[in-house]
Order: C-alpha cells, then sequence, then structure tokens
C-alpha cells in the first residue's frame, strides 16, 4: 500500500482534519504538539488518534435475543 492510498503524506505525516470537531470551523492551525490543533473559532485545542478498523477485542461477545 503506497502513501498516497493510505492517506499518509509522502513524508509519513497524517492528513490535517478538515474541520474543528466542536464548532465545525474549517480554519485551523496546527500546534507544536504533533497531532495538535488549534480552532480560534471555538478557542479550542484538540489532538485527533486514529485506534484501529474494526471491532475492538474487548467487545462483549454476547448473542443478541
Amino acid at each position: 500500500m503506497s502513501a498516497a492510498s493510505s492517506g499518509a503524506s509522502p513524508r509519513g505525516e497524517r492528513m490535517a482534519p478538515f474541520y474543528c470537531p466542536y464548532c465545525g470551523e474549517e480554519h485551523l492551525e496546527p500546534r507544536e504538539e504533533h497531532g495538535s490543533w488549534f480552532c480560534p473559532d471555538c478557542v479550542r485545542s484538540f489532538t485527533l488518534k486514529f485506534l484501529g478498523v474494526g471491532v475492538p477485542g474487548t467487545a462483549s461477545k454476547e448473542i443478541p435475543r
């Protein structure tokens, strides 16, 4: 899988978020911490972290009735 098809940039950095998860504003500024962003509209800072794809291993194995 190439960097272009995986969503990562050629330098191995993750793509920037398109909007603030709190207010929806599209103007975001990167912070010094890796993966951290600042939204000047709602004055909030946040980080994004990819946890994985699929069902977590700790999910309940109960059968629905």
